[in-house]
């Protein structure tokens, strides 16, 4: 009942959080369909009952059989009341009238009401979802299960007109810079419409780069009103009635979040950090083909650093470095690392490196370390080097372009080892727990893969020019 995975808000009064642009396409039915369902009718016990939970109201009949509760019940569609088993004293049951029967459910309580996945403020509340998703499901169960046959995702013409108004904003800044930030003007242009026109207005924009994204679906309670940006339905019932996006703020039905291709676009307001945040989220979310900070980093490093000795080895003061780290955090690609400001160069390259062990996903990512591994205990060299080419290949296309990136920048540093005493072993060394990090959080595999690691980012650094 209350477990039902949709479910969305009855009444009519317009959501604080719903968009303002709500064309006809729309589908109303299963909206009707919650203004048609039972309204909770509550069967108040006439006498006071001994240990009555002090969490439970008049609504609790305390110990009686199922044929008493329903005989309580009188037959009236939605009537409820709570009774305490005789079976199994101390456990509580919520009986409920529903299509011409008693239905009863195992209630429980630890700070809130619940009988399934959903948990509620009041039994009232609780028993008004239930009664929503009841008979939606019962009444319109053909329906549901075919919502995402036809869905109006990639077939949004209704959006048209907005499309192209904020695909020429987008475009606006097409030959200002090969970064092609959007900038805050354009933001304010795509706030109040929906994330699914805005994600049709980034994906015929030319300057975004097309790196493909799943999107970050939580369950989501919506307030007032909300419909499916997948199929057009409802989403009914009072809490947790769908899933959104925390990225780009795509609102979809729990289940036909199974059928969203991974396109998401995630959306400036909505990123709030610059370090500990995915990296294909922050580089789709400020339009960049790497994150920032490592662009910004790498130049400030090639202009006035790579002759340092101990480079990358050579620690920066931490309280610095995380000054740095708050100055990316807070003012992003205006962030100032120069000489005037950090005159110490391993602060930077200490910020970067920080940058890399923040990733909540490691550049070289989970789903590939084992891999790399296994191609790094390859004894013969040409052999070695094809196998890490092959999982090269398997890198999220952001993660492929920052690696590329790094290593040459790296190469660069080797190129001046007379200076800097830093070659690709040295700096193997210093990247290698860096950049890829085991899935399972085990001392002992990562104290084991060491010399793995340490291999594998000297040969991408020895060996760019032929790998990317």
């Amino acid at each position: 009942m209350a477990a039902s995975s949709n479910s969305s808000l009855s009444g009519s009064s317009v959501s604080s959080d719903a968009e303002e642009y709500q064309p006809p396409i729309w589908k109303s039915y299963l909206y009707q369909l919650q203004q048609e369902a039972p309204r909770p009718k509550r069967i108040i016990c006439p006498r006071e009952v001994e240990n009555r939970p002090k969490y439970y109201g008049r609504e609790f009949h305390g110990i009686i059989s199922r044929e008493q509760a329903d005989e309580l019940l009188g037959g009236v569609e939605g009537a409820y009341i709570l009774r305490e088993s005789q079976r199994q004293p101390g456990c509580y049951t919520l009986a409920l009238r529903f299509g011409n029967q008693t239905l009863n459910y195992r209630l429980f309580h630890d700070g809130k009401h619940f009988v399934g996945e959903k948990r509620f403020e009041s039994i009232h509340d609780l028993v008004t979802d239930g009664l929503i998703t009841l008979y939606i499901e019962t009444k319109a169960a053909e329906y549901i299960s075919k919502m995402t046959t036809n869905p109006i995702y990639e077939h949004i013409g209704y959006a048209t007109l907005l499309r192209e108004k904020v695909s020429r904003r987008l475009s606006r800044s097409k030959n200002e810079s090969r970064k092609a930030n959007v900038t805050n003007e354009e933001h304010t242009s795509v706030e109040k419409i929906s994330s699914l026109v805005r994600r049709a207005a980034l994906t015929h924009n030319d300057n975004h780069f097309n790196y493909e994204k799943t999107h970050n679906f939580k369950v989501h309670t919506f307030r007032g009103p909300h419909w499916c940006e997948y199929c057009a339905n409802f989403m009914w019932g009072l809490i947790a009635q769908g899933v959104r996006c925390s990225d780009c703020g795509l609102n979809v039905h729990k289940q036909c979040s199974k059928h969203v291709p991974n396109d998401c676009q995630p959306d400036l307001k909505r990123i709030k950090k610059v370090y500990c945040c995915d990296l294909t989220t922050l580089v789709k979310a400020h339009n960049t083909q790497r994150p920032m900070v490592v662009d910004i980093c790498i130049r400030e490093i090639e202009a006035r650093g790579l002759k340092s000795e101990g480079l990358y080895r050579v620690s920066g003061f931490t309280e610095h470095i995380e000054d740095v780290k708050m100055a990316f955090d807070r003012d992003g690609e205006k962030a100032d690392i120069s000489a005037s400001i950090y005159p110490d160069i391993n602060i930077i390259t200490g910020a970067l490196k920080l940058y890399f062990r923040d990733l909540p996903i490691p550049l070289i990512t989970y789903d590939t370390y084992s891999k790399f591994i296994e191609a790094a205990k390859i004894s013969n060299a040409d052999e070695r080097l094809e196998a890490v080419h092959e999982v090269l290949l398997l890198l999220p296309p952001a993660h492929y372009e920052t690696l590329r990136y790094l290593m040459i920048h790296l190469k660069k540093v080797t190129m001046n080892e007379k200076d800097n005493l830093m070659n690709a072993e040295n700096l193997g060394i210093v990247f290698g727990p860096t950049l890829m990090r085991p899935p399972e959080d085990s001392t002992l595999t990562t104290l084991h893969d060491m010399r793995y690691q340490k291999l594998i980012v000297q040969i991408l650094i020895e060996n760019e020019d032929v790998l990317f």
